[in-house]
């Protein structure tokens, strides 16, 4: 057999890129066999899957991506949809380590990626429509907040999702989640066995299953622990830095002698510090701190700081590996995985 014309070459004339027709006359087989090898489909001997991935690698045959759409009715694309404003995103550390995971799971993959903002009516419209109409083969959310609609429109439409966070109002997707209530207990247990006796915390968001099941743990070990009023020691925030610094200038103000403090983030934390040293509060001797996620600024911090941390990167690597096993098996059970947290105890308590 002779071998075709390659692209670029003396008897092919103007340069062109080799089709599926070319590729089957040089593999020995049809163009509907070459298709089926493309597409991943098990339906070919190893012997032919073969000879047609040496034709394609001598004649450097790229699928046409926007063909193959057409035929399989995947686009090989995953939408990240973040329910945050975009400072938020790029300021908060946990939203980088999250991507980071979530591109670790997909390197050995096809899939490409695309982040999505859909903090507000317009941009969760804009979001819907571009899911929904079959832009992507799945969704990952994170961050969600409140009794969230989105994923129960995206699956009506089709669409595989998995969310970051324990849904407020029980499974509706599979999701990943840390062990929040249980960091939020071992916090409260590291400040009473150092000493601390007058409790409190910064709470993160309650329309957020992250804030609430961090309250939830400080508030069981405090109870457990016959500390019954430090419950009512609560000022709240969302995650950032400015909220820690007014959440614990808040507490002190009502509560002078506060002398341990869990807070719900390692932002929040580091807004703590600032307003502790502001107060000329000395940590720990006078208030000991403990936030959450240990981001890499948790050590910077002034002084280090102790918190709980939660594996984000693996977050994100779980809600892919999720999201493949959804895909393959549209109709079966939903799936949870919950991860464990872990004290990392540094000189803020």
């Amino acid at each position: 057999m002779n071998r075709p014309d390659a692209p670029g070459s003396p008897n092919g004339g103007p340069r062109r890129s080799p089709t599926l027709e070319v590729v089957a006359e040089l593999a020995g087989v049809s163009r509907a066999t070459v298709s089926r090898v493309v597409n991943g489909s098990s339906k070919v001997s190893p012997e032919v899957h073969a000879a047609v991935t040496k034709a394609i690698g001598e004649l450097g045959y790229v699928p046409n991506r926007a063909a193959r759409t057409l035929v399989t009715r995947r686009t090989d694309t995953i939408a990240l949809i973040v329910h945050e404003p975009m400072d938020t995103v790029f300021d908060d550390p946990f939203f980088p380590h999250v991507l980071r995971g979530v591109n670790a799971a997909l390197s050995s993959t096809d899939m490409q990626l695309v982040l999505i903002h859909a903090r507000g009516d317009q941009q969760r419209e804009r979001a819907l429509r571009y899911v929904c109409n079959g832009h992507v083969d799945g969704a990952l959310l994170i961050s969600m907040h409140g009794d969230d609609p989105m994923p129960e429109t995206i699956r009506a439409a089709g669409i595989a999702i998995v969310a970051m966070g324990r849904p407020p109002s029980g499974p509706r997707a599979d999701y990943v989640d840390a062990d929040n209530a249980g960091g939020g207990r071992e916090a409260v247990r590291h400040l009473i066995a150092t000493g601390r006796r007058c409790l409190a915390t910064v709470a993160g968001p309650l329309d957020m299953s992250a804030g609430v099941d961090r309250l939830r743990g400080y508030v069981q070990a405090t109870g457990t622990a016959g500390m019954r009023a430090a419950a009512n020691r609560v000022a709240y925030g969302d995650f950032t830095e400015a909220a820690g610094y007014h959440g614990i200038k808040q507490l002190l103000d009502k509560t002078p002698k506060i002398d341990g403090v869990f807070v719900a983030s390692d932002l929040m934390g580091m807004g703590a510090l600032r307003a502790l040293r502001e107060l000329r509060r000395r940590v720990p001797d006078d208030v000991a701190i403990i936030g959450f996620d240990d981001v890499p600024l948790a050590r910077y911090a002034d002084p280090p700081l102790t918190t709980i941390r939660q594996p984000v990167e693996r977050l994100g690597q779980e809600m892919v590996r999720l999201l493949m096993h959804r895909q393959s098996d549209p109709d079966g059970e939903l799936q949870t995985v919950i991860l464990p947290t872990e004290l990392v105890v540094r000189s803020s308590a």
